[in-house]
């Protein structure tokens, strides 16, 4: 059993301690000492981070055959019986900044919506990793959202006490928890005062103030969960990870809108202008490829390549997207008695196959024939099909094309 220094005192970041046991956890060499500050992965926390003497401990976790005991993973061998430990406090104050803001947060938006947190997640990147929580409701109203935002930065300002304590079952009884606890042992709650009473073993700040700003920045209406049903994910961010992510958005909209030449309180009317002429401009574009195929497709048949009761359009373009190649063989295969071997070398290669209904040849036959050439697949009916691989030359898919067009010539009928 390791004794947990946090619980008395989640600010304290050096210690001496005793090494109790020595071993090693997922090839790495790690160690039990008889007491420790350092928290270990648990309830949505992620552990600390330091050095005991020199080393550096890369993960706290508990036992796995033994709760009580920690576990400290290190980077070398630690070859001293007797440690000072050091945890990495801007790492650990970070933590006790989001733990305690979600504390806070869970409360508001039971207080708030009738929501109660079912999941909790911290991502341990205090430059801006997600925070989030898991709602077991979904359709929150935006009031009900800014109404919990609200509530929560309140008991900020207020800078209300968090004191946290063990208890007994029988003063369990009159505490007023947010949720049942975990464990029926050792059971430690976590108090913001007159406002949430969480079991929790987590590390906290000793007033709400500490907590800093909590902002929720996004919420997604996530699937059904088979206990609770629909879930709604609220991301938030509290204290250093809320300055930082307004300081990033406020650089972006401000960078936005200078190069749109306009004032930041604008960029709404400015982005649904772009928006409506991007529609617009696309719509253009579209319609002037659209001429551009046809035209594309006047020439290819104009220039046939004609056997007896068959004529076929060949031809390899660079980059053409695949969807215009089908376009183009659409507009061919009108003409009776006409195949279309079209391709498109490039990054992307692609290989379409088709003939008018008034033909026998199997197009599905003849593509998977040529794009073997090009170590492609593909395939698809009789009549139309479609094929592509790993970069090609021009050349090589000309090959490809020449290859199917010397077995269109040589065979009345390709029907596999």
């Amino acid at each position: 059993m390791t004794e947990r220094l946090y619980y008395a005192d989640p600010y304290l970041t050096s210690f001496t301690a005793r090494v109790v046991e020595r071993l090693e956890v997922d090839s790495r060499p790690a160690v039990i000492l008889d007491r420790t500050a350092f928290y270990p992965t648990g309830g949505g926390q992620p552990s600390d981070r330091g050095r005991l003497n020199q080393v550096e401990v890369v993960d706290v976790v508990a036992r796995e055959d033994d709760l009580q005991t920690v576990l400290h993973l290190l980077s070398g061998t630690l070859r001293d019986d007797e440690v000072a430990g050091a945890v990495d406090w801007p790492r650990r104050f970070d933590l006790m900044q989001q733990h305690t803001g979600q504390h806070i947060l869970s409360q508001a938006f039971v207080q708030a919506a009738g929501a109660e947190t079912v999941a909790f997640h911290l991502n341990d990147d205090r430059h801006g990793g997600s925070v989030t929580i898991d709602l077991n409701r979904s359709g929150l109203l935006p009031t009900q959202i800014d109404q919990a935002e609200d509530l929560a930065n309140q008991i900020v300002y207020e800078n209300r006490p968090v004191m946290a304590r063990f208890v007994s079952e029988a003063e369990l009884v009159s505490i007023p928890l947010r949720k049942p606890p975990a464990v029926n042992t050792a059971i430690r709650i976590v108090e913001i005062e007159d406002f949430d009473w969480s079991a929790c073993g987590g590390t906290h700040v000793a007033r709400a103030g500490e907590v800093g700003q909590i902002k929720i920045i996004k919420i997604d209406r996530r699937g059904a969960d088979t206990k609770v049903g629909s879930t709604t994910r609220v991301e938030f961010r509290c204290g250093q990870r809320a300055l930082i992510d307004y300081r990033r958005k406020n650089e972006m909209i401000n960078r936005v809108a200078a190069d749109l030449s306009i004032g930041h309180w604008e960029l709404d009317q400015a982005t649904a202008r772009l928006v409506a002429d991007n529609k617009a401009l696309h719509k253009q574009l579209q319609e002037a490829q659209g001429r551009l195929l046809e035209s594309e497709a006047r020439e290819l048949l104009s220039n046939l390549r004609v056997r007896e009761g068959c004529a076929v359009a060949l031809r390899v373009w660079h980059d053409l997207h695949m969807a215009d190649l089908r376009q183009l063989a659409k507009q061919i295969i009108v003409r009776p008695k006409t195949v279309a071997l079209l391709g498109s070398g490039g990054e992307r290669p692609a290989l379409v196959f088709a003939r008018s209904s008034d033909l026998v040849f199997d197009m599905n036959v003849l593509a998977r024939g040529a794009v073997a050439r090009i170590d492609g697949k593909g395939g698809g009916q009789p009549d139309f099909a479609q094929a592509g691989g790993p970069p090609a030359s021009d050349e090589q898919v000309q090959a490809a094309l020449e290859w199917a067009y010397t077995k269109v010539r040589s065979s009345a009928q390709l029907d596999g």
